[in-house]
């Protein structure tokens, strides 16, 4: 099990990400606009900046659903191989049969 604190932490985020992500969109189209001033743009990338780290995406870690363990995670499942694993030898995935030989 992951620490509580690091899981938190990465829900903080997801939260913040969600509520900037609207301004943060439009400052980017701006700051892209190739055919805006420069002093425009330069002006949206000073705005930008000014907005939380922790709101940009790109901060926030895949981690598993059931665990919070960050490696070995499957986007699809949202869990890591381990959970998957555990789940799959209970039989609550369905189609998931576990090998053995």
């Amino acid at each position: 099990m992951a620490k509580k604190s690091a899981i938190e932490k990465n829900k903080r985020r997801e939260k913040l990400t969600k509520q900037y992500a609207a301004k943060r969109q439009a400052l980017k189209e701006i700051v892209s606009n190739q055919e805006l001033p420069i002093e425009e743009r330069f002006a949206a990338t000073l705005k930008l900046a000014e907005l939380p780290r922790n709101s940009a995406a790109v901060r926030i870690r895949n981690r598993c659903e059931i665990t919070g363990r960050p490696r070995a995670y499957y986007r699809k499942l949202k869990m890591s191989r381990i959970a998957l694993r555990e789940l799959g030898s209970q039989g609550l995935i369905p189609g998931l049969v576990k090998s053995s030989w």
